[in-house]
């Protein structure tokens, strides 16, 4: 039996995109150093967005504290590695390093494809607001946040300037989140 608060935060996923989503599970790597029940919830293309949606489930499961987040990230195709993406850094938030709100992570590699996009920031869910961002589970409020990738160049001028800089560069320019070719924000 699925556990409560992976069960509730799933409903509450599924409520927001009208669609039921498939559970996957990375098997490799850190996912011993998470709890069991974590898993990542694929969400095919549907009435809400018209792109994939990938989202933790358990990333803060029995926590405590401020960082109190699980993350998503969008995609223009359906990708396991984006399940694998997804586990290591809730791995790393459980386990090195919590995350949360305007921080930015190396993910190490490409996020798809031959993409420049290596970093990833955590960021508000704009695109959905409050609907999807806040999960309210036995009195605590979990933020689920944007997981977008983004170039090492583009994390650099976020350290540099600041998260709000990047984000008003992000609306100046329309970048494309979901372009894994896109250009980096910057002059190379």
């Amino acid at each position: 039996m699925e556990n409560l608060y992976c069960k509730s935060l799933r409903d509450h996923y599924e409520n927001y995109f009208h669609v039921k989503g498939e559970k996957k599970k990375w098997n490799e790597g850190p996912i011993h150093k998470l709890d069991s029940e974590f898993y990542v919830l694929e969400i095919k293309p549907n009435e809400i967005h018209s792109m994939w949606t990938y989202l933790t489930v358990g990333m803060s499961l029995d926590g405590q504290g401020e960082d109190l987040i699980e993350l998503f990230l969008y995609a223009p195709c359906q990708s396991n590695y984006l399940v694998e993406l997804l586990t290591i850094n809730a791995s790393f938030h459980r386990n090195v390093n919590p995350l949360n709100l305007n921080h930015t992570v190396n993910i190490g590699q490409s996020w798809l494809d031959e993409s420049k996009c290596d970093h990833g920031f955590i960021s508000l869910p704009y695109l959905d607001g409050n609907e999807l961002e806040l999960f309210n589970f036995k009195g605590k409020t979990i933020h689920c946040y944007w997981f977008i990738p983004i170039t090492k160049k583009e994390r650099d001028y976020k350290v540099k300037n600041g998260y709000e800089s990047l984000e008003r560069i992000f609306e100046e320019k329309e970048f494309n989140y979901l372009n894994p070719n896109r250009s980096c924000l910057f002059q190379e």
